[in-house]
This record gives structure tokens, C-alpha cells and sequence, in this order.
């Protein structure tokens, strides 16, 4: 009998080696290889049902490819409409951020399409508390707890559902590998697995996906690049807020974002974040500016907050939650060389209020605000708002879609926004709101602290 043939795989790339090494040289990780069987694929000639020719774009049929829609309006935002017909989504996110939660809510709310829910984690009982708990209504969602891919495969094949959900992908294992579930083998040959079944038969297909330390999807690189989709659900779970950013989609864009309040009876969808993430209590207080920011084509006001106070010890502080501690060090050096501001001695903390994190350049009106509505202990009034780019010279640059945080402002009830003055093509006299145009930061800050 022929000995099996074995290699060492990578656990966090996937790369492979004739031998174990402590370090991968791809990834540059410690300990990362385990020792795998390899599996010898039988090369046939025989045709696979589908298909059998090549065809012209006039030839291919989109009858059947309209989308399908959850009724969770901020999910079907994010994915570009609804979920396309033999699509494969993978949705990762931290422990108990609430993707389960998430993809549950979507199998129960879709009462007029055929959904297959396959758990490897809960038991049918759990899962019919759960949604007990969600208040889920009596649809035709079909639960099942399997684990191993060909007996799944099966059922997906007899069942011919409109949409299968998967929770979770590192679960799921197959007998043509005899690595443990988890591994980058069964996971790579899960996916492809499932991939050809859905991509046949045109089933949309929902892979709920663990994370690793670092913050990125468990598995291997590879798996990312096998579905159509990825889909980050993040939030800090001592806020009620969670975000649904798209990291990748081939049928829509990447820059969309929908936001969700976490209650007792599930996720909820916010429809108008700005209401939310503005305080209504800092009337009179200092360090606080509201800027005016873009998620995809959606528009809301977001409140900054910032702390600037005498260093107690040697080297002063700095600290930023929800902005990019970089920008911030380098908005606090054009303070101090274009506008003669010494904060080189100070602590400065900063925080986006509801637990997000933004990186729209926008920002930086806002942020230079609150920094020196603190220094200076000067409450800012709460009817202005921000939106601009500050550049290294200390010139206010124009951002994009100016209309719509205007406009946005102006629902809200705020009375004066300040802008860049080089924002071009841009008709303001449509606008109620008093609208200062700044080119530099130093009259910006001549004009709000006089």
C-alpha cells in the first residue's frame, strides 16, 4: 500500500511547503504550518451539465437574473439593490457582533422566496429560540444543522431554494480532505464546492465567515477572491450601533454603508443616522463641532469631540477613536505652523460620538474645530456645521457631493455651515443656510472665535 502523500499548508495564507519551517515566508507568521493529506483529483474529459458552449452577450438570458430583495433596506444598500441570483456573499464580522443575528432577521423577513438555513453551530432548537426572540413571522425559511459538505450539496440539490445561508463556512468540512474543519483546506474546497452548486443552479448563497486577531477574514486569502462578495460587520459592542460596510462587490459598489441599532428583539435599521448621532446635551459645553460627512451616496452629521489639556507628565498625549490618529497629528502640526497655535505640550484626545470610524477627508474642518473650541474652552454653537479638507499650507480644499451635506444640514435644522470657497459649479443661492466659503483655516478660525 502507498503511503499518503502529505505537504504543510499555511494556516493563515495558505501558501504550502515540502517540510515544516517556523516562519511562512509569505505572511511572515510563526508556528502557522500544520501538516495536510493531499488529495489526488482523477482528470476526466467528461462534460459537465450546463453550458456546453461558448456564447455571445446577445445569447445570454438575464430573465432570471433580476435580484432579490430581503426587505432589509440597509443590507440590500449595501449589496447594490438586493442579492443577485447565484451570488456568494461572505459576511465576516468579531464574536457576537450579530451576523447570525443579521442573516437571520433577512432568512425570516423573505416570506415569498424559498430560503435554506444551514447552521453548523446551533442546534433547530436554539435557532427557534432565537428567532422566537426576533419575533420572527412563520415563513418558509427551512433550518438545517449539517456540517459535512456532500450531505449539504445533497440537500441543496433536492431543494432547489432561492437562497442558502450558511452559518458558519469554517464549520462546514468534507470528506475529500482529511485536514480538521477550519483548516485552509476545508475551507478552500468547501467554498469551490459550493460555489459550482450555487453558480449551476443559480442559488444565492450567504457564508457567514469567523475572523482571526488581526481583524480579517479566517481562512485564506483565496476565499475572498472566490466569492462575489465581501461584506465587514463591525461596531463596538458597548455601543448600540453596528456598520454593514462592503469591502468587495462584483454587482455593485464598495463605498456603500448601512447602519443598525442593536436592541433587545434584534437589529434594527437606522433611517436617518444624523437624528442619532448628534447630542442633544452639549449646549454651553466646549471641545464639541458637527462635520458633515458622505458614507457611498448617503449624507448625515456626525458630532466631534475633543479633549485638549495641559501634558501632566513629560511627553504629551495623543489619542483618536474613530479617526485616524495620523491625520490628527498632522492637523495639529498645520495648527501649530500656519495658524501660531502651541499644542506641542498639550494632550489632545479625540472621538467620533456613537462608536463609528470615518476617513472622509471632510472631517477635518470639523476636527480642527472641536480641538480649539477645547483649547480655548469656547462652546461652538450647535446650529453650525463642517465640511472640509485642510491641506498642509493650511488652505481649505473642496470635497465632493458639496450639495448634498448642505442640503443635509439644512433638514436638520442647522443655520450656518463652513465650506471651502473653492467649491466650483455650485449653486448656493438654492440654499437657506448661512454658507461661510473659507480658504484658509486661520479665517476660519478668525470668523467662528471672534
Amino acid at each position: 500500500m502507498s503511503k499518503a502523500k502529505t505537504t504543510f499548508v499555511c494556516q493563515i495564507c495558505g501558501i504550502q511547503s515540502p517540510k515544516w519551517i517556523g516562519k511562512c515566508t509569505s505572511c511572515g507568521e510563526w508556528n502557522s504550518f500544520v501538516e495536510e493529506v493531499v488529495v489526488e483529483r482523477k482528470n476526466t474529459n467528461s462534460l459537465v451539465k450546463g453550458n456546453l458552449k461558448p456564447l455571445l452577450l446577445s445569447e445570454i438570458d438575464l430573465d432570471k437574473q433580476s435580484r432579490i430583495v430581503t426587505g432589509n433596506d440597509e443590507f440590500d444598500r449595501v449589496i447594490g439593490g438586493g442579492i443577485v441570483p447565484g451570488g456568494l456573499i461572505l459576511l465576516g464580522g468579531e464574536p457576537g457582533i450579530g451576523k447570525s443575528t443579521l442573516v437571520l432577521q433577512i432568512a425570516l423577513q423573505m416570506t415569498q422566496l424559498k430560503v435554506l438555513y444551514i447552521s453548523g453551530e446551533e442546534s433547530l432548537q436554539q435557532l427557534k429560540m432565537r428567532a422566537i426572540r426576533l419575533e420572527g413571522k412563520q415563513s418558509g425559511c427551512l433550518f438545517l444543522c449539517e456540517t459535512l459538505l456532500e450531505t449539504i450539496l445533497a440537500h441543496i440539490e433536492r431543494e432547489k431554494p432561492d437562497l442558502v445561508i450558511i452559518d458558519s463556512i469554517q464549520t462546514v468540512a468534507t470528506e475529500m480532505a482529511e485536514s480538521s474543519p477550519g483548516s485552509v483546506t476545508q475551507i478552500r474546497e468547501c467554498t469551490v464546492g459550493i460555489m459550482k452548486v450555487a453558480k449551476l443552479n443559480q442559488i444565492a448563497v450567504i457564508l457567514i465567515g469567523h475572523i482571526n486577531k488581526e481583524g480579517s477574514i479566517a481562512g485564506p486569502k483565496v476565499l475572498e477572491h472566490i466569492v462575489d462578495t465581501v461584506l465587514q460587520f463591525e461596531g463596538d459592542r458597548n455601543y448600540l450601533f453596528r456598520i454593514l460596510r462592503s469591502v468587495k462587490n462584483r454587482f455593485g459598489s464598495t463605498s456603500e454603508l448601512g447602519i443598525f441599532e442593536m436592541r433587545q428583539d434584534g437589529l434594527h435599521e437606522v433611517v436617518n443616522p444624523s437624528e442619532m448621532l448628534l447630542s442633544s446635551h452639549n449646549d454651553g459645553l466646549s471641545g464639541t463641532a458637527t462635520a458633515a460627512t458622505m458614507e457611498g451616496l448617503r449624507s448625515f452629521l456626525i458630532e466631534v469631540q475633543a479633549l485638549v489639556s495641559s501634558a501632566a507628565y513629560g511627553n504629551p498625549q495623543r489619542s483618536a477613536t474613530g479617526f485616524d490618529l495620523r491625520r490628527m497629528n498632522m492637523l495639529l502640526a498645520v495648527l501649530e505652523k500656519r495658524a501660531g497655535f502651541k499644542l506641542m505640550t498639550k494632550d489632545v484626545f479625540l472621538n467620533i460620538a456613537g462608536g463609528l470610524r470615518v476617513d472622509d477627508p471632510a472631517m477635518d474642518l470639523g476636527v480642527i474645530a472641536a480641538i480649539l473650541s477645547s483649547n480655548f474652552d469656547v462652546a461652538i454653537n450647535k446650529q453650525i456645521a463642517f465640511a472640509g479638507e485642510v491641506g498642509l499650507t493650511g488652505e481649505i480644499r473642496p470635497v465632493n457631493r458639496i450639495e448634498q451635506r448642505i442640503a443635509e444640514a439644512q433638514k436638520l435644522g442647522f443655520k450656518e455651515i463652513y465650506l471651502s470657497k473653492y467649491n466650483k459649479g455650485v449653486d448656493f443661492s438654492r440654499f437657506e443656510i448661512k454658507i461661510h466659503q473659507i480658504d484658509r483655516v486661520e479665517k476660519m478660525i478668525r470668523t467662528l472665535f471672534s
